[in-house]
């Protein structure tokens, strides 16, 4: 069964797994997809935890691994290297029945006319991690973290050129729900579900920012009325909080699934976790919508 049909077939029961760097972090590893080359044990550790929590689709430590990013922080790593790497990590953790999304982020740059980033440059650069992510074996890709809605939209373009086949899904961060819920350059919430929509996006959704899992669900309910796709929603485990130089997230387990519930009855058709979350998390969500 292919990707899309599994999520057809299951919607409001598919669950992805939660956090990455913060895991890592607690491991003493890298927070960053440097860690798929540098502790390798320690990503796949991870990655099988959120099996044995129950997670149906992994999503690979790749966030930010495109080459733009890469340069501007000159890490030193093959772009083509550490992005196959993380896909061959995550499919190891889940196995050949269970799905894996390769992972698509921003690079960093601000597009023009705002940055200096061109639009030919960052497809360039999502279309080269996208064709390395299907090269290690991804079932789709999710393009998440995103800020810009114009560097999204290339990044679902990108992505669709350099695998046709391959589902991509696509999600905002959103810093308020004020005005429609609104990203940091100010896209609403319903003009980001058009607009993917229109790019090809297969699925869309919203994951990470300033929002708690409640407020999440009132933009989980914009992003079902403005598309008719199926809708992603990953948030923080709360908001985070700083403590002598460390950002924590105290949301429970049980605190947590209160909002995902609500997120659910908006129309969520799949759910998981962003940073601050963990295996405890998605094995409560599991319990939520247990496997049939």
């Amino acid at each position: 069964m292919d990707l899309l049909r599994f999520v057809s077939k299951n919607r409001g029961k598919v669950l992805l797994d939660g956090g990455m760097g913060t895991q890592l972090g607690e491991r003493g590893a890298p927070m960053g997809g440097i860690a798929c080359l540098t502790h390798p044990d320690d990503v796949l550790a991870v990655h099988r935890s959120y099996v044995q929590a129950g997670a149906d689709i992994l999503i690979t430590n790749t966030l930010t691994m495109n080459r733009v990013n890469i340069d501007t922080h000159d890490l030193g790593i093959d772009v083509r290297e550490v992005n196959i790497k993380g896909a061959e990590l995550a499919r190891q953790g889940i196995g050949k029945e269970g799905f894996v999304l390769g992972d698509i982020s921003t690079t960093g740059k601000m597009m023009a006319p705002i940055g200096d980033l061109t639009e030919a440059r960052a497809f360039e650069a999502f279309q080269e991690q996208a064709g390395y992510l299907a090269e290690g074996g991804v079932d789709g890709f999710i393009i998440e973290t995103m800020f810009d809605l114009n560097e999204a939209v290339v990044a679902v373009k990108a992505c669709k050129t350099a695998a046709p086949g391959l589902p991509v899904l696509a999600s905002m961060t959103f810093e308020t729900l004020n005005r429609g819920g609104r990203t940091m350059m100010g896209n609403s919430a319903a003009d980001c579900a058009r607009s993917l929509d229109q790019a090809g996006a297969d699925m869309i959704g919203t994951n990470c920012g300033s929002l708690n899992p409640v407020e999440m669900a009132e933009i989980v309910k914009i992003l079902v009325e403005a598309a008719d796709k199926p809708v992603v929603v990953q948030p923080n485990a709360g908001k985070p909080r700083f403590d002598r130089g460390k950002t924590l997230f105290d949301m429970t387990p049980d605190q947590f699934v209160e909002g995902i519930s609500i997120c659910l009855d908006n129309g969520a058709s799949l759910i998981g976790g962003c940073c601050g979350t963990t295996p405890a998390h998605i094995a409560r969500m599991r319990e939520l919508v247990p496997r049939d």
